[in-house]
């Protein structure tokens, strides 16, 4: 949708991310066990692929 807001691609980027490093945490924990590594893995994860995420959404917002 080219009309989508920036309002709508951050929510879209937010529940995405919080989906995603919960599964990203979960494996950690699971491969490591390790409840502190997963916590570690999980909150660099999130604001990596967070702001990742966004300007993705952005950049394919400008192709047609």
């Amino acid at each position: 949708m080219a009309n989508e807001s920036r309002l709508r691609s951050l929510s879209k980027a937010i529940s995405w991310r919080v989906i995603a490093t919960l599964t990203t945490m979960l494996i950690t924990w699971w491969v490591t066990g390790n409840i502190n590594a997963a916590l570690l893995v999980g909150s660099v994860e999130f604001f990596a692929k967070f702001v990742i995420y966004y300007l993705h959404e952005r950049v394919w917002l400008k192709i047609p």
